[in-house]
């Protein structure tokens, strides 16, 4: 029998399952290694020609969506999202937090899901301390928001990924206040809307794969609340989620809508081949194993090409009108 020459652990320290697809794996790291390489070279050519990277926005967006190199994730996630520039505003903030008196429920809440948060991976346990830092001094900073479980998973993969608790905390800032605003307050009430929004732009672009769907009785939040909450972190591959951030950090949360169409329609005939709700809840559950998401590269390249043009004049009305709508039928349900 054939022994892959791929490790059972990947290179972020993740364990991979019993029934991980080698041959597939090995079939789509054969083209993307090459990738890598020459995006790697290239990336060193720009960020030494612009000392600052934001010099040049068309540019760096078309970097961006052909993947940033791990070791300048740190500082292109910093610099793209706007982290950087609010950390210079208060530099001092994050290590004065660190001296606050935390509050005993929230610091007691955090504990019980550190050693929930990735579990299966081999260098997490050094981290564990760094994320109750990063989730506990935000939790006071943004008493809003508080902790609330999914933050867990997007802090603790920053922290996989720069290794530095600063930086991980400003980035978890701008994303929960920025970038996917009310997605993690008690009431989410742009986490539901946005479902809703995903769900539409769907019904609009693959109608036969939404009927089906319907027909066999699955809601969207079912679906997509951990798509959206976690930001794809334990739902995709670990590099496909990273790619996806790439992009997040730089364009906001329109990218984390056409992921989702993305994926609807690149698994559409599995889903249509589906015959009852256990088996397209399987589905998707198993979506960090599917080939289709593994690639991640291609699949990037389809984030900007299945879903058509999807300005953010257009969902920024559909959110406008889903959400007036929710509200009519929450005043038609209290009258």
């Amino acid at each position: 029998m054939a022994v892959s020459k791929f490790s059972d652990v990947d290179e972020y320290g993740f364990k991979r399952e019993p029934d991980f697809d080698y041959q597939s794996y090995e079939n789509i790291m054969s083209s993307y290694y090459t990738v890598l390489t020459t995006r790697s070279i290239k990336w060193q050519k720009f960020s030494k020609n612009n000392a600052d990277i934001l010099g040049n926005p068309r540019k760096l967006k078309r970097f961006v969506r052909k993947g940033v190199p791990g070791p300048l994730r740190e500082e292109v996630w910093m610099k793209s999202s706007g982290a950087y520039a609010m950390q210079q505003k208060e530099p001092t903030l994050y290590q004065t937090l660190l001296r606050y008196e935390y509050d005993q429920e929230i610091s007691d809440q955090i504990k019980i899901d550190l050693p929930r948060t990735f579990p299966d991976n081999i260098h997490f346990e050094q981290y564990q301390l760094g994320l109750y830092n990063v989730l506990i001094t935000y939790a006071h900073h943004n008493t809003a928001v508080g902790y609330c479980q999914g933050l867990n998973y997007i802090a603790g993969l920053i922290l996989l990924v720069t290794k530095n608790e600063e930086s991980t905390f400003w980035l978890l800032k701008v994303l929960v206040e920025d970038i996917v605003p009310l997605y993690h307050t008690k009431k989410m009430d742009n986490l539901i809307t946005d479902i809703d929004v995903l769900s539409e732009l769907i019904r609009i672009r693959v109608p036969d794969v939404h009927k089906h769907i319907s027909d066999l009785g699955l809601p969207w939040p079912v679906i997509a609340t951990k798509w959206l909450i976690c930001l794809y972190a334990e739902v995709v591959p670990i590099e496909t989620a990273l790619r996806i951030w790439d992009c997040v950090f730089l364009e906001g949360n329109k990218i984390l809508l056409r992921v989702g169409i993305s994926i609807v329609v690149g698994l559409r005939q599995q889903i249509l081949a589906t015959d009852d709700i256990s088996e397209l809840i399987g589905l998707f559950r198993a979506l960090e194993k599917n080939p289709t998401l593994m690639d991640c590269h291609r699949f990037v390249e389809s984030v900007f090409k299945v879903p058509g043009t999807l300005k953010r004049s257009q969902i920024d009305a559909l959110r406008r009108q889903i959400y007036e709508q929710r509200k009519a039928d929450r005043r038609k349900g209290s009258s």
